[in-house]
């Protein structure tokens, strides 16, 4: 087959592309670092004679453009599988809602429940074989594109091309049309500032949890980086990566030699993400690097899959905890944050492992906007806020305090040990509303 010519047969103008989107459409964005640029662009300028557009998209790194008008509520409402900054922006507008999961399900959803009437994602440029690569995130994408009834792609030549499993690239012979774009550079996720006090003090009570050969996960956020950090600067060897976002934190642990994969049940010697974001460091080092491999969320975020390979550490953030040990990590009361997520999924899955450990991380306190300090280990979580992991799913939570384990304890132990990592000046009456709430023992005095 001459792919060429089949590709400047399909190849036309992103405002002829967007033509093929009717009102009442559901649109699908991709994910992440493949939402569409010019398309977008081109999509936005049809608001006028568009209503009741339905665009699902994923962990937003930039606005898109049909987000921007002050009336493109009328015209477009937006749908995220997973909340960032700018979906939050979108939400509060007025247009943008939040779509629950467990993403390791998102491919069955695309499979089973959702509509896609036209999909339209940023791909790799076309290959000597007619195949684009998804680039940073193969998640859920195949099964999405499978489900479309039409599919536009737009080709940037900025984006890393990934080795990976079935399910990381589309061919010529399956889409619509093509687009090429003005290539812009792929959006970048910044590492955070320099980690703080209270990040080291919990980084350094959990990597000594981490032994030789262990298989890593790791959320995003400050204290995921400042372990990663930790992790490059130490004397640990042989680690494995199978983790739901490649962060930059891994390029650090590989480039200081720590990561080899020799041990690790599955996919040796790989390191399997589903998708990544982070800085340009992060993007050159994928970039054709046979030592990574992406791979569709139901694999990388499987608690099955997780189980097989042993000695699987997994570390990840919250936003608070009760005394219960329930988790919190995506809102804050009624105020959506995030979602979901993977780390349901890792908690479970690395406390199935054979050695393996997870580690809620969180630190004792905030600032709130007044300058006053409150605890993020609360009696009860406040009205409106999303258990991410349930209280009977814990195994390490940890704090610049210290780290206790909650797995086999009754409610009267869950409270001790909690509060006795809560922030000093907050315990005397966490003590009292735990007595309040029937949780605690006098004796524990």
């Amino acid at each position: 087959m001459d792919y060429q010519a089949l590709y400047q047969e399909k190849r036309t103008t992103p405002e002829n592309a967007v033509k093929l989107v009717k009102s009442g459409d559901w649109v699908d964005y991709g994910w992440c670092t493949n939402h569409p640029v010019a398309l977008d662009r081109a999509l936005a300028a049809r608001k006028d004679e568009l209503h009741d557009v339905k665009v699902q998209g994923g962990v937003t790194m930039w606005m898109p453009e049909i987000a921007k008008a002050e009336d493109a509520g009328e015209h477009f409402t937006w749908h995220a599988w997973h909340m960032s900054g700018i979906d939050r922006q979108i939400a509060a507008k007025g247009m943008g809602y939040f779509i629950p999961m467990r993403y390791s399900e998102l491919p069955r959803f695309y499979r089973e429940e959702v509509e896609v009437d036209v999909a339209m994602l940023q791909v790799t440029a076309m290959d000597s074989h007619g195949n684009f690569n998804f680039g940073l995130a193969s998640s859920q994408l195949a099964d999405m594109l499978e489900k479309a009834r039409h599919i536009v792609l737009e080709v940037n030549r900025s984006l890393p091309w990934v080795n990976g499993l079935n399910g990381c690239e589309i061919n010529i012979r399956d889409v619509d049309c093509v687009v090429e774009g003005d290539d812009p550079a792929v959006a970048q996720l910044g590492a955070g500032g320099e980690p703080t006090d209270v990040d080291r003090a919990v980084a350094s009570l959990v990597v000594p949890q981490i032994p030789n050969g262990a298989c890593l996960q790791l959320g995003i956020g400050g204290m995921p980086n400042t372990i990663g950090s930790m992790i490059a600067q130490s004397d640990l060897r042989d680690l494995g990566v199978h983790t739901e976002m490649y962060v930059d934190a891994f390029v650090d642990i590989a480039r200081a030699g720590k990561i080899t994969g020799k041990y690790k049940n599955l996919d040796k010697g790989r390191q399997v993400f589903a998708f990544g974001a982070g800085t340009q460091k992060l993007y050159d080092y994928v970039d054709h690097n046979p030592d990574v491999m992406g791979a569709p969320v139901d694999y990388t975020n499987d608690v099955h899959v997780i189980a097989q390979l042993d000695n699987f550490i997994s570390i990840n953030n919250a936003v608070d905890v009760d005394l219960f040990g329930q988790v919190n990590a995506e809102s804050a009361g009624l105020k959506h944050i995030s979602g979901t997520g993977g780390q349901l999924d890792f908690v479970l899955g690395a406390y199935l492992s054979k050695g393996g450990k997870s580690f809620i991380c969180l630190s004792s306190t905030m600032k709130e906007k007044d300058g006053q300090l409150r605890s993020r280990i609360v009696p009860t979580l406040a009205g409106g806020s999303i258990v991410t992991d349930p209280r009977s799913s814990i195994h390490y939570l940890v704090t610049e305090y210290g780290m206790v384990n909650l797995k086999g304890a009754s409610t009267w132990e869950r409270a001790e040990k909690i509060i006795s990592i809560a922030y000093p000046d907050f315990r005397e009456k966490l003590i009292a509303q735990a007595e309040k709430m029937g949780i605690w023992r006098k004796s524990n005095r």
